[in-house]
């Protein structure tokens, strides 16, 4: 398949290109930085959130499917993470609308679901409703919402991959849990490319930790397989005194009062 990925100069991005190369497909970069030095993709510099540059990379470049990863990966104001999130998702979407492109993955977050309590869900599924843990989470329930919208009314093939910690290898003990390690995020990522006709899916994008706190089911009705566990690792985890209270809700840090903050940022003038 000939890809668009949306924030291929990030951390995922630059990992999910060459994944993809390596197993045949023909990936095109659009991040609103130029292309890493060594770098041999077809890029382009642009705003997802500017939808007439986003339109002009389509009328460019003939694309069998979109992978958007691009966004603000921390936490702000309620409207700068709608338009990280949600804008540049239904920028997107726009555009697949007017060029035929009817295959759409998304960077999703656990954040989505952050403030579901350990206690109330010891394996959280698809099925629970949103319990975002910051703006963040918000952009990204609601970016699902628009990829929903899509799917019913133009009938697009959307699905969210609800990201938990990619990392090269955990680092802590939630990790342990929320791992995704750099080989599953491709596999997962490839199987969302070309499972057949899916609609509307939401997936969790975790390993196959032994500790997981979220539903791989989903996931392998998709076709994606985990190969790795976070538990190879568990060894070399310490153990840190906020681990309780990271433990405590699915979101980590982010369900923690360290994350609250007012919507809207106040002029200071």
């Amino acid at each position: 398949m000939r890809v668009l990925v949306t924030g291929a100069a990030g951390s995922i991005g630059q990992v999910l290109a060459v994944g993809l190369v390596d197993r045949g497909h023909d990936v095109v970069g659009l991040d609103r930085v130029p292309q890493p030095e060594g770098g041999v993709l077809a890029w382009h510099v642009a705003d997802c959130a500017d939808p007439d540059a986003v339109l002009a990379v389509f009328e460019e470049e003939a694309v069998d499917a979109v992978v958007h990863l691009a966004g603000h990966p921390g936490e702000a104001s309620l409207p700068d993470s709608l338009t990280s999130h949600v804008v540049t998702t239904a920028a997107l979407l726009d555009a697949c609308v007017a060029h035929g492109v009817t295959r759409f993955v998304y960077a999703g977050s656990n954040h989505a679901v952050g403030r579901t309590p350990r206690a109330e869900a010891p394996t959280v599924g698809i099925d629970v409703r949103p319990r975002p843990d910051t703006f963040y989470g918000v952009g990204k329930v609601a970016a699902e919402a628009v990829m929903s919208l899509y799917a019913d009314r133009y009938g697009l093939d959307v699905l969210s991959c609800r990201i938990g910690s990619f990392l090269p290898r955990p680092e802590t003990v939630r990790n342990l849990a929320t791992w995704l390690s750099h080989d599953d995020c491709v596999r997962m990522v490839e199987a969302c490319l070309t499972t057949p006709a899916p609609g509307y899916a939401v997936l969790y994008g975790i390993s196959a930790n032994t500790r997981a706190w979220w539903d791989l089911e989903p996931g392998r009705a998709l076709g994606y397989e985990p190969l790795d566990d976070a538990e190879e690792f568990a060894g070399s985890v310490e153990a840190r005194a906020e681990d309780e209270a990271e433990g405590a809700a699915v979101g980590g840090p982010f369900a923690g009062e360290a994350f609250y903050r007012p919507a809207l940022d106040r002029s200071t003038t």
